[in-house]
């Protein structure tokens, strides 16, 4: 009885220490933007550079995510983690600086934490938590989300009172990272179990069920980075005050953080995820469609874009442990989604205001999102379903609804 107890126990510290690490993977990324202004001007950065704050990170994350299975093998998945997110932390206090180096480097720090993050996190619920891959996927998204939808909302307030201004906005998430590493240490200290859990298996590159999960990732992910990038200058364009188009971005992330609490529930019913996933896609070409068609009507384009956006996220998330055979596969997996992934939402908004920029209106990039949204509604029928086999072959049973 009382080892049951102790495991229990065990299993909530776990549960609350993945939550919270999932709390620290996008508030120190999506609190740069509306501060971006003010960034540029104090240390007198060209917009090029300044832009340079929102691509690193996931220029980051493309870079490390397929090397994080090998350094877990190496180093168990627990202590890995418990080191990024101390990387993360100093990262975030460099920002603190009020210099250029320090905001870069610390910049680059953050994405280098987050990336493993990133990567761990499904392996993790995979492994300790199989039968609730979709339910804890859900949590760890919508907390995530959560607290970065309040990150966007906070920073300029806190930028206009606490003193400091901008640089504190950006450093005080530093604490919310110590609280972290705290609750991860009891990880840290536990058997190195998490060697067998993300043994370094080979990426998957020969499965075209990975390659299907990895476009799904990166598609969603692209259409996040843009909205959050350009909707603000979007509505402004179209005669929205810049107070109130913040406020609809704020809108479109919250829309997506309720969103993401639903999508459990439904998944329970299906025996897979192909017409769920087509679906949301679908409202995301919807969202899309309409700012192309009409624009006066981006409040309701917001929250249909946050509608599709939150269901798309937790399902590329959960399809990493759904589609995988063991944790093993799902952090290689992860690993592979999230490199191809974020190497494409890095390039999304720069490509996107390129376009804007060379076309001198918006319907051609948003003509190319409509695309991209249509791709990734055929792409889901794909990924829905089936399993990643650790010789990188399918195996095209149908997966058990997650419990």
């Amino acid at each position: 009885m009382e080892n049951v107890s102790t495991r229990r126990s065990g299993q909530a510290l776990l549960v609350w220490g993945l939550l919270v690490v999932a709390a620290n993977l996008r508030a120190s990324l999506t609190g740069v933007g509306p501060l971006l202004d003010q960034v540029q001007a104090d240390l007198g950065l060209v917009p090029a550079v300044a832009g340079l704050l929102n691509t690193l990170p996931l220029l980051t994350f493309a870079a490390l995510s397929p090397l994080v299975p090998r350094l877990a093998a190496r180093w168990g998945a627990e202590r890995l983690l418990g080191g990024a997110l101390m990387v993360l932390t100093l990262g975030i206090a460099l920002r603190w600086v009020p210099v250029a180096a320090g905001l870069f480097t610390g910049t680059v720090l953050i994405g280098a934490g987050i990336a493993v993050g990133n990567v761990l996190l499904p392996s993790l619920i995979k492994r300790d938590f199989p039968t609730r891959v979709g339910m804890l996927t859900s949590a760890y998204a919508t907390v995530m989300g959560g607290v970065a939808a309040v990150a966007s909302g906070v920073a300029v307030p806190i930028s206009e009172v606490a003193p400091g201004g901008w640089y504190t906005a950006l450093g005080c998430w530093v604490l919310f990272a110590l609280v972290a590493v705290l609750l991860w240490l009891p990880q840290m200290r536990a058997p190195r179990r998490a060697v067998q859990a993300v043994r370094g298996h080979r990426l998957p590159w020969g499965s075209g069920l990975a390659w299907a999960v990895t476009a799904f990732m990166g598609l969603q992910s692209l259409g996040f980075y843009v909205v959050v990038t350009w909707l603000p200058r979007f509505l402004q364009d179209n005669g929205t005050s810049a107070a109130t188009a913040g406020w609809l971005l704020f809108l479109f992330q919250a829309v997506a953080v309720l969103t993401s609490l639903a999508v459990p529930g439904v998944m329970r019913r299906a025996g897979d995820q192909r017409v769920l996933a087509a679906i949301c896609s679908a409202v995301m070409f919807l969202g899309y469609l309409g700012l192309l068609v009409a624009p006066g009507a981006a409040p309701l384009w917001s929250v249909v874009l946050g509608l599709g956006g939150g269901a798309c996220l937790v399902l590329a998330l959960a399809f990493i442990g759904l589609r995988a055979q063991d944790a093993n596969v799902a952090g290689a997996l992860s690993a592979m989604a999230q490199s191809i992934g974020y190497l494409l939402a890095a390039a999304g908004p720069v490509v996107f205001g390129l376009l804007h920029t060379v076309s001198a209106e918006w319907r051609v990039p948003i003509v190319v999102m409509c695309a991209a949204a249509a791709g990734q509604t055929i792409v889901a029928l794909a990924a829905g379903g089936g399993t990643v086999h650790p010789a990188t072959g399918e195996v095209p049973d149908r997966v058990p609804a997650p419990r």
